[in-house]
Parts: C-alpha cells; structure tokens; sequence
C-alpha cells in the first residue's frame, strides 16, 4: 500500500514533489520493515472512513465559524520517511508524534490568531509543551505564527499554526518559509533582519575567514529576547552582552555605547543577557570602540562592527606614527629635502601612496637607512659604506592608542613619566618598555625607537607587589590606601603565603609615574604593609 497522498483541505489538487518521492522509494527499500509499519498505521488513521485531513480541517473551519470568525484552513499529511526520522531522532513512537497531519488556520488579524487559539484550546485539550508563540517573540528571519498541538477527537495529535494572511505571505515568500520547502515551492527574496545583519557582515569583514567566523556564530547559537526600553523585541544569541544588543539594535548605536542598564540597574558591558531583560544602552558621541570588547561579543555583527573600526583606526594611527617616524628620519640628512624627495621615495621604495609609505615606515617594512637613501642618494654613505644616523629627538606617542599603534609591554607595564623605548619589527606594532627593562637588557635584534609619552597622557596600569602582614583587616587596609589615592584595582593575585606574611601582586590604574609613587609612599606607610614594590 503506498502512501497517501499530500493534499490541501480547500483544493482538490494534489502536490507531490521529488524531494519526497525519492525519499519514500529510498526508504522502502532500506528499511522495509520500518516502511510497511508507518504506512500501516498511517492506514489506520485512514480506516473511520473518508480523507481524514479534510475531515478534520472542515472540522476546525466550522468550529472556528460557529464563534463568528472567518478562517481558511490548509492542512497536510506527514510523508512516511519524515515520521520515520523525527521518529528515530526523538526517539519516541508514532503516537507521541504531533505533527503526522499539521493545519494552517490564516484569518484576518492579530487578534483573530489568539482569538482561533483560544476557540481551539477550549475545544480540544493542548498538548503541553507544545505552545509557541512566535507573534510576540518572532523568529530572527521575521517568521510569526502561533503553533500549538492538540488531541484531536479521534485521539490523536495534530498540529495547528495560525497565522494573518500578512504573515502567511511573508512566510511563503521569505527564506525561512518551512511550509514552502515542504511543497518545494521557490523562496523569492523577502527583507528580514538576519539579511540585513549579514550584508553588513560582508561589507566589514576583511578575509574570508573573518566572515566565516562571523556566519558561523550567527547561525548556530540558541536565541535570547531582550527588550529596548520602548518594548521592541531584539533577538540575540545565547551568551550575548549589551555591546551585541547595540549593535543588533543599530551600528551607530554599538560604535558610541559607554555603558548599559539591564532592567534598570547599570551593570558591566560584559555582562551576560537573559531572556526577558530590558536593556538601555547608555551612548557618548565622543565614544568608540574598544579593542577589549572582542574578548567577550558573541554576535558576528558586533564584532564585524568592532573589528571595523579598529582596522580604520589602525590604520589611521600607524599613518600618524609612521609620520612621526619620518619626521625624525629627515632631521637626520645633511640637507634640507627637495620637494620631489617623497614622491621618488614613494616610487623606489614600491609603495602606493605617501600613506602607505607611512604604514610601511612604522611596520619596519625596510630599514631606515634604506628610506633615506631613498629620499636623498648618498646620504648614508651609499651601498658601500652605510652609516646609520644616530636618533636625534625622541618621538612622542600623543594622540595614538594603546593597543592599537603601538603597545605597552606586559613585562614593564610603562607609565607616563617612565623614559621609554620602542621596538620595532616587521609587520608588527611598536612594543613600549620602561628603559630599565630586563627584556631590554637581555638583547633583541628589533630596532630601538626612543620614545616619549607627550604632554597630557591619559595614564596606564602600573604593577606592584605588596606583602601584606597576616593581621585581619590587611586586605582591607591595602584596599582604602589605594582607593583614598583615587587609584583603581584591576587586577589583584595572590601569589605566595608565608607564616605570618601574604604576597600580592595588583595591577593599579594611574595617572603617572608621580601618582605611582605617592601610591608606594602611602601604602609603605600603612602598618599592615610589610613592604610595597613596583615590578
């Protein structure tokens, strides 16, 4: 006995396609026995008499117009291999199936689809768990429905999705459209959100496999709903923060965000959302993005949106130092230069333009001595003897950001007021070390920069150890020492106990190197201090 056909409750016309024919004769002949047990209770189904998914869906028509409201009702008859795969994926038997015959009720409102619901629920007993309400909570592809499961007078269950005529349109010409790929009809192009979201994904990432990463995270994550403060429901994946709530929000909006309120309580930018929060993001125009969030996003979007501003803004900088650079290298040559110097150098040295000669200046992508020689012949003593001008003045790291141009090394943790060096490699950012270093000291094959921080630097992160004597309250005591020198903990360890002493090691924000030292002064003077150092 082959399987009953697929037919719709207001259509006489049958819609087979080949995706299922071929999967019906597949399945017949790999495993016959499981094929002739579900086409024998789909046959069962058959034996009160009639075309029991018309039967039924007149039934739900009716019953829905004997309560005054107008609706049309479409339904279908699962195909034998797809009850047999939910079946074995599930691991359930075909009585505990929901959707062997499934039934669309399209009418005219929003208030019609919960009014049907409710006309439904009373009639015939709800599956429980079965309830999903994707009206108020729509898919991230845009698709809104009610889908509910109930037990149908002939005991057995069925599942009803209840749609407006809008979004059954929607459904039936958009990407997501599940009804759709079941009858094999085409999918036109529909504007939904997650398109927008991966066209800007194109539009930022920088290789392949940046947006491949970026497709991936957005694809395979369960979802989360949160709320802007107006009630808009924004879709997220599992593990987002408030920095991907902006960002899915609008672009504009992640780029300035400064800090976020979850249900009305200022909370960290890394913080975790869950279903139901209400977030506000808190925004400055003055504001960018950092870095640093890269660490804790989850949306491809948010960090396309990050990794965008950081490469214009690496960019940017590494010009700015490369000039610095370049304005220091000229003050070496025993002439003045000619004004056609840059546009022969630019020629020599193979580079596009003057900004990129900059970037290759600051990534060490040829020697200085070459880029002189480039700029003035013979000022080096040419290819024979080439005499490697000593650094006149230091270059100054004003207006760069750290992390981004260049970056303070973990070693030293330098500060404004530290004399400094950079070491410059190829193709990489300018590391900055405190001059006392003992990287330094053990010998690099980088190229030394001397440096300096420029007036009015915004401060670093300094690094201390700090024994502390075993007496309650030391902890507390190191704590107010600090906090009283308005200097902030970021980092705080312990890394050793010994009898009736206790060894920390903290990161401490400051403002300079004199602020770093009025920090010392204060805690050495503490009594439950034994001694204060900066590594």
């Amino acid at each position: 006995m082959s399987a009953p056909p697929r037919i719709c409750a207001n259509s006489s016309s049958l819609c087979p396609t080949t995706m299922n024919e071929m999967q019906t004769l597949a399945f017949r002949q790999l495993e016959p026995d499981a094929h002739a047990s579900i086409i024998r209770r789909l046959a069962q189904l058959h034996e009160s008499g009639g075309d029991l998914v018309n039967r039924i869906g007149l039934g739900l028509r009716l019953h829905l117009a004997d309560h005054g409201l107008e609706a049309d009702v479409m339904g279908r008859e699962k195909h034998p291999y797809s009850i047999w795969k939910k079946m074995a994926e599930r691991h359930i038997s075909f009585e505990q199936l929901s959707d062997v015959m499934a039934f669309r009720v399209v009418v005219d409102s929003v208030e019609d689809c919960y009014r049907a619901l409710g006309l439904i629920h009373e009639r015939w007993p709800m599956v429980p768990g079965r309830f999903k309400d994707f009206i108020s909570t729509p898919k991230r592809n845009g698709y809104r429905s009610l889908h509910t499961s109930v037990i149908h007078d002939s005991k057995m269950r069925i599942e009803i999705q209840i749609r407006t005529l809008e979004m059954h349109q929607q459904a039936e010409r958009g990407l997501a459209a599940h009804w759709a790929y079941k009858e094999g009809k085409p999918a036109a192009e529909v504007k939904v959100p997650w398109i927008s979201d991966l066209v800007e994904i194109l539009d930022h990432a920088a290789s392949p496999e940046e947006l491949l990463e970026h497709t991936r995270m957005a694809m395979y994550q369960d979802r989360i709903f949160a709320f802007t403060p107006k009630g808009e429901l924004i879709q997220l994946p599992k593990g987002a923060t408030p920095v991907d709530f902006a960002y899915a929000v609008h672009t504009d909006l992640g780029d300035q965000t400064v800090g976020a309120k979850v249900n009305g309580r200022v909370v960290p930018l890394r913080t975790l959302l869950d279903n139901g929060d209400q977030v506000e993001i808190l925004v400055s125009k003055g504001q960018h993005p950092q870095p640093s969030w890269l660490r804790f996003v989850t949306t491809g979007k948010a960090r396309a949106g990050i990794r965008r501003f950081v490469r214009h803004k690496e960019r940017d900088e590494t010009i700015l130092l490369g000039r610095k650079i370049y304005e220091e290298l000229i003050e070496r040559l025993p002439a003045p230069l000619a004004p056609e110097a840059l546009p022969r150098a630019v020629k020599k040295l193979k580079a596009e333009d003057a900004d990129s000669l900059m970037v290759a200046i600051a990534k060490r992508r040829f020697s200085d001595e070459a880029l002189m020689e480039a700029l003035m012949p013979g000022s080096t003593g040419g290819d024979v003897a080439p005499k490697p001008a000593a650094q006149r003045t230091a270059i100054s790291i004003k207006g760069l950001t750290p992390g981004v141009a260049y970056t303070l090394a973990q070693c030293c943790h330098p500060i404004p007021g530290d004399r400094i060096v950079g070491l410059r490699r190829e193709d990489e950012s300018i590391e900055v070390h405190a001059i006392g270093c003992d990287t330094l000291a053990s010998g690099t094959d980088a190229d030394w920069l001397d440096l300096a921080w420029g007036d009015g630097s915004d401060g670093g992160t300094a690094r201390l150890c700090v024994i502390l004597r075993d007496v309650p309250g030391a902890l507390g005591t190191m704590a107010g020492v600090l906090g009283a020198k308005r200097a902030n903990i970021v980092n705080l360890q312990l890394v050793h106990r010994d009898g009736s002493f206790h060894t920390f090691h903290l990161d401490v924000e400051v403002h300079d190197l004199a602020h770093l030292h009025a920090i010392v002064a204060a805690l050495r003077d503490a009594d439950a201090v034994s001694s204060a150092e900066r590594i």
